[in-house]
């Protein structure tokens, strides 16, 4: 296994630390709370995280994302238990596939369009990254929603200004 790969698990574990403890305190009775008419739902968003792992899988298993052909529908999660097993179940899926990469794999070429709009094109290296800030950005507006309905943020990177 390249030492890229293994710094892509190893930041895919660490990351997954975070992301865990952010989940985990979504409450269910919000679920439908919106900061503003244009935000995701809180659930939507906290879906939206819990899937993100999938993005390692998709990106190493296609050579693009095409949105006009991309009919999503995320998961129907009801409750806390389903939320976790979600996130957990696609850690798992990204972590395989990551396992299973090879160094020549990361460095082909992977495109995000809408139709024959071209959005971008970078390696799957590259997108993998992408795909890592994009989870660290959406757990972001995560904790801002969690901090508009008064539930402590848990630290990420060292404590939050909730913690002792």
């Amino acid at each position: 296994m390249s030492n890229t790969i293994q710094s892509l698990l190893k930041e895919m574990e660490e990351e997954a630390v975070t992301t865990r403890k952010m989940l985990q305190r979504v409450p269910e009775d919000k679920y439908d709370w919106q900061p503003h008419e244009k935000s995701m739902s809180l659930l939507r968003l906290a879906t939206h995280v819990a899937e993100l792992p999938t993005w390692v899988s998709m990106t190493l298993t296609t050579d693009e994302l095409d949105f006009s052909k991309y009919d999503y529908k995320p998961a129907p999660l009801k409750n806390s238990g389903e939320l976790m097993a979600f996130f957990e179940t696609s850690l798992v899926d990204g972590r395989k596939h990551l396992e299973a990469a090879t160094e020549e794999q990361l460095g082909e070429n992977w495109t995000m369009r809408n139709g024959d709009h071209i959005i971008s094109i970078r390696s799957k290296a590259e997108v993998l990254r992408m795909t890592y800030c994009q989870i660290v950005h959406h757990r972001a507006q995560l904790g801002v929603f969690l901090r508009l309905l008064d539930i402590p943020i848990p630290g990420s990177y060292g404590p939050s200004a909730d913690e002792d």
